[in-house]
C-alpha cells in the first residue's frame, strides 16, 4: 500500500513538473511570435494554394500565384526577424528533447538528449527564405508544395518545442493530413539534412 502511494506521488510529481515546463515554453514561444503576423500569413498561403491549383483559368491563376508571392516574401521576412529573435533567448531555455514523449528535467539531466530550438527556427527560417526566393527554380505548382512542407515542418518544431515530438507529429496529421515523415521529405534538401543532423530525426 505504501509503495502504491509513492508511485502516485511520485507520478502526480512529474505531472506537474511536465506541466509547469510546458507552459514556460508556451509562454516563451508565444511571448516571440505574439509580434508577427506569421500564423495568419501561413494561414493566407495554405489557403491560396489550394484556391490557385483548383483556377482553371490561366491567367487569373497567374495572378493569385504572383499575389501570393507577396505573401510568401512576407512570411519569410517576418520569420526571419523571430528567428533573430529567439536566438537571444537563454541556451538553457532553448533546449528540446529529442525523446518521443515529455520527459520532466530531461534538458538538464540529460542534455546530450536535446537540441537547439534556437538552431532550428534558424534552419526554418533559411528554407522559407529559400523557398520564397524560388532558389531552386521550382514551377508555381512546385514552389507551393515545397513551401507548404518547410511551413508545415516549421510549425511542427514549434509544437514539439511546446509539448513534445509525438504531440507535434499528431497535431500536423490532424491539422495537415500531413505525417511529419511525409513533411521532411518534401522540404528542400539543404532544409532536410540540417534538420536531421539538429535533431536526429
Amino acid at each position: 500500500m505504501e509503495f502504491f502511494t509513492l508511485v502516485v506521488f511520485v507520478a502526480i510529481g512529474l505531472y506537474v513538473l511536465k506541466a509547469t515546463d510546458q507552459a514556460r515554453r508556451i509562454r516563451l514561444l508565444s511571448g516571440h511570435l505574439g509580434h508577427y503576423q506569421i500564423e495568419k500569413l501561413m494561414e493566407t498561403l495554405t489557403e491560396g494554394y489550394l484556391r490557385c491549383l483548383g483556377e482553371n483559368d490561366a491567367e487569373r491563376q497567374a495572378q493569385i500565384w504572383s499575389l501570393l508571392a507577396q505573401s510568401e516574401q512576407s512570411l519569410a521576412s517576418q520569420f526571419e526577424r523571430f528567428a533573430g529573435d529567439f536566438a537571444k533567448v537563454d541556451a538553457a531555455q532553448a533546449r528540446v528533447s529529442k525523446l518521443p514523449i515529455a520527459v520532466p528535467m530531461v534538458d538538464r539531466l540529460l542534455p546530450a538528449m536535446t537540441f537547439d530550438a534556437r538552431e532550428a527556427f534558424a534552419i526554418h527560417a533559411r528554407g522559407i527564405a529559400d523557398a520564397a526566393a524560388n532558389v531552386a527554380g521550382q514551377s508555381p505548382k512546385a514552389k507551393a508544395f515545397t513551401m507548404s512542407a518547410e511551413l508545415f515542418l516549421m510549425q511542427h518544431t514549434c509544437h514539439w518545442f511546446c509539448r513534445s515530438r509525438a504531440v507535434a507529429s499528431a497535431r500536423i496529421q490532424l491539422r495537415h493530413q500531413t505525417s511529419h515523415a511525409m513533411a521532411l521529405a518534401s522540404v528542400s534538401p539543404k532544409t532536410r539534412e540540417a534538420y536531421r543532423a539538429l535533431t536526429g530525426v
